[in-house]
């Protein structure tokens, strides 16, 4: 496990970075709920859970955005699900995000780095 996960992740550090996470895995593929809270625990070595509870408002402001689109699909068990796409308007968004978040990152480590 990373660093045996010591220090949990501040809420204030997960608010900010959560949607375009989220983003970046509905652009890899079509995905339902269930499946990007999959796919967000197993890249991030353990560290990211979402509960429902925090998963679905953040899915429902992407798609009230225009960033994602859903619709509705039947599994191979026959159970029906709300898939989300990433829409032309949600790439140039996250294109932009990670842009943003890769100098937020570099800046933060620099200064975090210095004695």
């Amino acid at each position: 496990m990373y660093k045996e996960k010591i220090m949990k992740i501040s809420k204030e550090l997960l608010k900010g970075s959560t949607a375009i996470m989220i983003l970046k895995i509905i652009s890899l593929e079509d995905s339902y709920g269930y499946q990007i809270t999959q796919v967000l625990h197993q890249k991030s070595n353990d560290t990211f859970m979402l509960k429902e509870g925090t998963l679905y408002p953040i899915l429902h402001s992407l798609e009230k955005e225009g960033y994602v689109e859903s619709y509705r699909k039947e599994s191979d068990n026959g159970r029906e699900r709300k898939y989300y796409h990433i829409t032309a308007k949600g790439k140039i968004h996250l294109s932009e995000q990670i842009e943003a978040w890769n100098i937020f990152y570099q800046s933060v480590n620099c200064v975090l780095d210095r004695d």
